[in-house]
């Protein structure tokens, strides 16, 4: 059983990081469902994982939700919940900024219990499903760039790409990343340098550049970019690109997105 009920007694000072977390639990659910319908977790003691691939095996998700993220957290023995995440959006969408939420899984009837608390109380049950048997392992790559960009930053510099095609180059040296889109009518070269608002900081071993879909890119970065003000990027020439996204209390929520191999 996982839950998270209100606490009885809020402190007028934390009600912000309350809303703050409400909101989370839903931002997180957008962004699994950008790349899969139905996900299966692993709930344990500690907290919530989970790690899987898109249909396409183009991108692939690494989700942790540790304990210390909800207000009560109780978890018997470890167990798998398959989930779809659409009908749990719709039901996370009616909560309101001030409701709290608690779910309850119930292993015995194969049901996942939603409670909303907040003026009034409303409960919603959904199935759980056949959860996936293939586990997906985490990509053991060598990157040569890393780069710290503001997700602010970084959404508006993917949708500007996203105006004049349907994919990016990303090409990095240690002072700034390049970003080059061409279509058939228009073309697009986005700058963002060292110590500007977007990015951060850079760390490049060897110069790089590779080409990844912007359909997926803009998906990811517009769903997660709602739960992290701050992002990782690490690439290197022709590989999967790695974006990381700051999570409070040590929750993590990382893409990797194969890259667009172009024949010249």
């Amino acid at each position: 059983m996982i839950r998270r009920p209100p606490r009885s007694t809020p402190k007028p000072s934390s009600a912000a990081s309350d809303v703050y977390k409400r909101q989370l639990l839903r931002n997180l659910m957008n962004s699994i469902a950008t790349l899969v319908d139905e996900a299966t977790f692993d709930i344990n003691p500690e907290g919530i994982k989970l790690r899987a691939m898109d249909p396409s095996r183009v991108a692939m998700i690494d989700f942790e939700l540790p304990k210390t993220v909800f207000d009560e957290f109780i978890c018997d023995q470890p167990t798998k919940m398959c989930i779809n995440i659409s009908e749990l959006l719709k039901l996370l969408k009616r909560s309101g900024k001030d409701d709290f939420i608690e779910l309850s899984l119930d292993e015995k009837t194969g049901k996942l219990q939603i409670t909303l608390i907040g003026k009034y109380t409303r409960t919603f049950t959904m199935p759980t499903l056949e959860t996936a048997e293939e586990e997906v392992p985490t990509p053991k790559l060598t990157f040569n760039v890393k780069a710290k960009v503001t997700t602010d930053g970084l959404k508006t510099a993917i949708d500007e790409a996203s105006l004049v095609s349907d994919h990016v180059r990303l090409e990095a040296d240690s002072e700034k990343i390049v970003m080059r889109a061409t279509g058939d009518i228009m073309g697009a070269v986005i700058e963002l340098k060292k110590g500007s608002d977007a990015l951060l900081d850079i760390e490049v071993t060897e110069p790089s550049k590779a080409t990844y879909s912007l359909s997926y890119l803009s998906e990811i970065i517009k769903a997660a970019s709602a739960t992290s003000d701050i992002a990782t990027l690490e690439f290197s020439t022709d590989m999967p690109i790695k974006m990381d996204f700051q999570q409070p209390r040590e929750g993590k929520l990382t893409f990797y997105l194969a890259p667009r191999i172009e024949v010249e």
